[in-house]
């Protein structure tokens, strides 16, 4: 059977119905007066819209995968906004040349659909590998700081009291966006990202990374050079900020400092269902359902609960994958969520995410479930260390086959 390949009007007609049905606004009058153009700022119902066809493609744009089946899959999906597609872990030696590539590729994807938006990263980690990332002059002068001719300072962008030394292993820190060597690397990133062509940034764990900012004012000053950059050079002349945010969500002076919120999923274990069951439930731990913070927002609409995304997140392996109640963790039967996931039989995966998706807009309709598409697997499967949503073929030997699942879930909407 041929795959349907989605064009504008299916999409529009789809995905805004589903945000318009989850507010009590009916459907016809969403779909006929809503679209997925922005520029400068983004409507509710356009960001509900691209928010509600999301999949994680992570690294997509440097080279994880095969970039042609992968695009086959998305174009033919209807997917708008990939998540987490130029994504970089550390890594700051390579990241130069790995942006070059992004930027070919961002390119090729754009050319099949111009409504896509590439996310990149910011993360809540630096390695010393920074020190040999030269800062560039324009860096300095947009921040109005001395320029100088140097490299980046791994020590300078460390919390000074010590905290989060060799957090994420040997030689890293959790950088400390108070100090002015990690803001001026973070403006040289998100400077780099919009000018491959990504039009939004995810910031990572921002609670972490803000212990010397009570008031946020280091973190308002980010997101401040970050857009005005953008509103030069992004494709739309924006730039999409979020985060996850434990708290529900980053607010100054009764403003949102983000676009929208992100979080993991948080899957409660069910045994009582079954084996390797897992369930949505608000107020599980931290989980985010209902938590998300409202206010006035950067494109000038305000609201009770900014719109959220909800993903199939990964970190690690426990010492028992496969069992209940481990330890040390948010472990869903012994994984993390996308190894959870990934570890569980295709028709499982298929009802699964039809549950997630229904269960997310049944309890918060200002969430979105994020589909996976492409991510690390800590506990591999079969010997796959990714997950891979493509259909297996020649080009994707290890797929898992979930093209059709996904592309039902969005059908649905």
């Amino acid at each position: 059977m041929t795959a349907r390949v989605w064009n504008r009007r299916d999409f529009v007609r789809s995905a805004l119905a589903l945000g318009a049905c989850a507010r009590g606004v009916p459907a016809g009058v969403a779909a006929a007066t809503s679209d997925l153009r922005f520029e400068r700022s983004i409507p509710r119902e356009t960001l509900d819209a691209y928010l509600s066809r999301a999949i994680t493609v992570q690294d997509l744009f440097i080279g994880q995968g095969d970039f042609d089946d992968d695009l086959r899959m998305l174009t033919s999906m209807g997917a708008k906004f990939l998540g987490r597609s130029l994504c970089f872990w550390g890594d700051e030696a390579n990241l130069l040349a790995k942006l070059e590539k992004a930027r070919g590729l961002i390119a090729r994807a754009h050319a099949a659909d111009p409504e896509m938006i590439a996310q990149a990263c910011v993360f809540e980690i630096v390695t010393r590998r920074v020190d040999s990332v030269r800062v560039p002059a324009w860096a300095f002068e947009a921040l109005g700081m001395k320029t100088e001719t140097r490299n980046f300072r791994f020590a300078d962008m460390a919390f000074p009291g010590g905290e989060f030394r060799d957090h994420w292993g040997k030689d890293t820190t959790v950088p400390d966006v108070s100090r002015p060597e990690t803001q001026l690397w973070f403006y040289f990133l998100a400077k780099s990202y919009i000018d491959a062509g990504a039009e939004a940034i995810h910031f990572g764990q921002v609670e972490l990374m803000n212990r010397n900012d009570p008031d946020l004012t280091h973190y308002a000053r980010v997101f401040e050079y970050a857009r005005a950059y953008a509103s030069t050079r992004a494709r739309r002349k924006m730039l999409l900020c979020d985060a996850h945010v434990p708290s529900g969500g980053l607010i100054r002076n009764g403003r949102l400092l983000l676009d929208f919120h992100s979080f993991p999923l948080r899957i409660k274990e069910a045994p009582e269902k079954g084996p390797m069951e897992g369930v949505l439930e608000v107020g599980f731990v931290d989980s985010f359902y209902g938590r998300s913070r409202g206010g006035a927002t950067f494109s000038g609409w305000s609201c009770d609960h900014l719109p959220y995304l909800v993903e199939l997140d990964n970190w690690g392996a426990s010492d028992h994958p496969g069992r209940l109640n481990q330890p040390g963790g948010y472990w869903c039967w012994g994984y993390d969520e996308i190894g959870w996931f990934a570890h569980l039989p295709a028709d499982r995966r298929r009802a699964w995410l039809a549950y997630a998706q229904d269960w997310i807009k049944t309890h918060d309709p200002a969430g979105h479930l994020q589909m996976p598409g492409g991510r690390v697997l800590h506990t591999p499967v079969d010997g796959k260390p990714w997950y891979h949503a493509n259909d297996p073929g020649p080009a994707v030997p290890d797929g898992f086959g979930d093209e059709s699942a996904i592309r039902a879930v969005w059908s649905a909407g």
